[in-house]
């Protein structure tokens, strides 16, 4: 059962990039304190991912050192998490026990939960921000750049008067693709879009993409940038 759970759609998604599937460095983020649980997490997504990998390659992929990844072995072994496979160094394999994947599952699900209410904060003080465009007379917009942010702004500007017009942005590779229910177009499509202001939602390279607007629409037209509001 915690298998299917691992192998659904929206599990899958968190643990996939490009087709591929990946460890998601956990510990790389600069907002998150290495707890235990969050250690745990890393160690047991590293086996559930590749069985194979040595306890060294284990260390690198969750930025852990190589005897505090040896204690948490054998401390998930003890918990009858995980059983080691092989006798030698070169035919070892460390497996989740059905035990450790329902383990796995659980503190995806309280990592997610934790992670979705700081998502539903940022989104309340985007929102709140993003209601200033309204009494400017700013009654549609466009967003420029279609990255992680752009997703919190899109949500937020549900719970506004706000239209959205659609999005651009200037990587080919993102052009095409479907992002929130529009289609992500070029920059030059800005022309079509009729907004009364456009946001760039991106915080890398802000002047050079507000530089491509004005090439685009010319200086008249309203542009606001995320770092702004």
């Amino acid at each position: 059962m915690a298998q299917d759970l691992l192998n659904c759609p929206v599990i899958e998604r968190t643990m996939r990039r490009r087709g591929t599937k990946n460890m998601i460095r956990l510990l790389e983020s600069s907002f998150h304190t290495p707890a235990i649980k969050l250690r745990r997490l890393s160690v047991l997504m590293a086996i559930h991912n590749s069985p194979r990998l040595s306890q060294h390659k284990i260390a690198q992929m969750t930025d852990l050192s190589s005897s505090m990844v040896n204690n948490y072995m054998k401390k998930l072994q003890q918990e009858g998490f995980v059983r080691v496979t092989g006798k030698t160094n070169r035919t070892q394999g460390y497996h989740l026990t059905a035990a450790g994947q329902k383990e796995l599952f659980s503190l995806i699900l309280e990592y997610s939960a934790e992670n979705i209410r700081w998502y539903s904060a940022a989104k309340t003080q985007v929102a709140e921000r993003l209601l200033r465009f309204h009494s400017e007379g700013i009654r549609s917009i466009a967003l420029f750049g279609a990255a992680e942010t752009a997703e919190v702004v899109h949500a937020a500007l549900k719970d506004t008067p706000l239209t959205v017009k659609g999005i651009v942005d200037s990587n080919p590779s993102k052009q095409g693709i479907r992002f929130n229910g529009f289609v992500v177009q070029p920059p030059e499509s800005l022309k079509e879009m009729n907004a009364d202001a456009v946001l760039i939602t991106s915080f890398a390279r802000q002047e050079e993409i507000h530089g491509c607007i004005q090439q685009v629409l010319g200086s008249g037209m309203q542009v606001r940038k995320l770092s702004d509001l």
